[in-house]
């Protein structure tokens, strides 16, 4: 059990190297494509594992305690540049969206100057 345990383990901290070289370079394709793989090997080793008990405590797991401990970083540093990505994603719609309103309106006088004018002021004062 632990040996085919410590197989899908390795197998998943590749695939989660994979997934992070495509984020980097933005490739959603090939993020996505990676996605069942990692679901099956996740599936296999929660069925394979022993208790989180027993990882801690017999010595015979230590190397795999190790391998899924390196694993879960994988996983936090993928994460948190998706997380990146998207606060950026969110900032840049957010100035797009707002970038407009918050400025003042531009209007022409009669002599064909800009007249500012803040809220307050209508039409009939310019």
């Amino acid at each position: 059990m632990s040996e085919s345990a410590l197989s899908l383990a390795k197998q998943l901290s590749e695939l989660l190297l994979l997934e992070f070289e495509a984020l980097k370079v933005q490739d959603l394709d090939k993020f996505e494509a990676l996605q069942p793989g990692k679901n099956e090997l996740l599936t296999g080793l929660s069925q394979l594992c022993p208790s989180a008990e027993d990882l801690q405590s017999l010595p015979e797991f230590e190397d795999l305690k190790v391998l899924l401990v390196d694993c879960r970083d994988l996983h936090r540093r993928n994460a948190v540049l998706i997380e990146r990505k998207l606060d950026t994603i969110r900032g840049t719609l957010h100035s797009l969206h707002t970038g407009e309103s918050g400025s003042p309106v531009e209007v022409y006088d009669r002599l064909g100057q800009v007249a500012r004018f803040s809220k307050g002021r209508g039409y009939q004062d310019i």
